[in-house]
């Protein structure tokens, strides 16, 4: 998924956050209602004016930002 295509920065919308294009719902606003246990569902009606692939786009931003953060797992020695 080309995630990064849903967000924007413009320093004159919301002080130069990264919004989903077109509306003014920040990313940080997205990941904090998934981390709070909002449902998709909930995140729709609380915020109309974004879609549900937008919402697929901060979770897969999440996911690839989880993944460079990540520390590499050392392979098991064996005896």
């Amino acid at each position: 998924m080309d995630y990064l295509s849903h967000f924007d920065t413009k320093q004159d919308v919301c002080g130069g956050e990264t919004v989903i294009c077109g509306t003014r719902v920040t990313l940080r606003t997205l990941l904090a209602s998934l981390a709070e246990g909002a449902t998709v569902a909930e995140i729709l009606a609380d915020y109309p004016t974004v879609s549900v692939d937008d919402v697929r786009a901060v979770i897969a931003f999440a996911a690839a930002s989880a993944e460079e953060d990540l520390p590499v797992p050392s392979v098991p020695k064996v005896a």
